[in-house]
């Protein structure tokens, strides 16, 4: 994964860029009818269920629009709330809380709407080793965002990016020819590179479970879009040679069943790109 500077640096980038989009040459409703020096309090109020996320998140939002904003957290993102509870407070110049609302307002009721899913995955797989995982099916520009919700919701991060991991998938396998050359081809890129990143490999069926395991340095066997029954089977193959991880499809209706078969990780795209968002309200007090 990524250094927590490089994260850093990622936020840091989402919250000047939405500021940049949704306030241009200005908040002209703002600048309009409200002065220059007024103040005010606000309150983000939750009208949903789930788990909140995106305070910390806010907090560096405001901060940027403008410092002299103070924020009284009365609940911590990852904490279960329900309709009618008070996440924070915010206080201070009234225009640049209304010019940091929305970017507020966007990013947490979708960031709470991946952290809630991802909980139910969590608590769905308690009892087994199983870890679920995210994937790059994220929303272009927002990515680190949605993973930061993934964590708070219990989850695991998968790669960030196509740079901190090496995944070969079927493309890379059939373009490349065979497993076994995409696996060799690909050290001899990591010592040519001086590159130190993990591998994890695809398999699409039990015969190319065992040509991977014919080769030395893969950290993950990917077991894509396979039944209960062969994923048991590869499960059993793989043993202690390296790591499992169930994808395809997976759903809160079938996620028990493959953690049952023994995998250390199921990843699902699900966690970020089909999500509800949790309905939440920015309030003068």
């Amino acid at each position: 994964m990524i250094s927590k500077k490089k994260f850093q640096k990622e936020i840091n980038g989402i919250i000047a860029n939405a500021i940049r989009e949704d306030v241009g040459d200005g908040d002209h409703s703002s600048l309009a009818c409200i002065p220059e020096d007024a103040t005010g309090t606000a309150k983000l109020l939750v009208k949903d269920e789930g788990i909140i996320a995106g305070i910390d998140f806010a907090k560096q939002v405001f901060d940027y629009v403008d410092n002299g904003l103070t924020v009284a957290v009365k609940i911590k993102d990852g904490t279960p709330v329900k309709y009618g509870d008070i996440a924070f407070y915010v206080s201070g110049n009234s225009q640049s809380i209304l010019k940091a609302e929305r970017l507020v307002l966007n990013a947490m009721q979708r960031m709470s709407a991946i952290a809630t899913k991802t909980n139910a995955y969590v608590k769905l797989l308690e009892g087994t080793k199983t870890k679920i995982l995210d994937t790059r099916k994220t929303t272009p520009g927002i990515r680190a965002l949605e993973k930061w919700a993934v964590k708070i919701g219990g989850g695991e991060n998968h790669r960030f990016a196509l740079y901190d991991m090496i995944m070969l998938k079927d493309n890379h396998i059939d373009f490349c020819g065979n497993i076994t050359k995409a696996i060799q081809t690909t050290k001899s890129y990591l010592d040519e590179k001086s590159l130190d990143l993990k591998i994890i490999v695809e398999a699409r069926n039990l015969d190319e479970i065992a040509e991977i395991l014919e080769n030395e340095g893969v950290y993950r066997i990917l077991i894509d879009n396979f039944n209960y029954e062969d994923t048991r089977k590869a499960v059993a193959m793989i043993g202690e040679k390296c790591l499992t991880e169930s994808s395809g499809g997976i759903t809160l209706e079938t996620a028990r069943k493959y953690a049952e078969c023994g995998v250390d990780y199921i990843s699902s795209g699900a966690l970020t790109h089909s999500v509800h968002n949790m309905d939440l309200s920015l309030k003068a007090v």
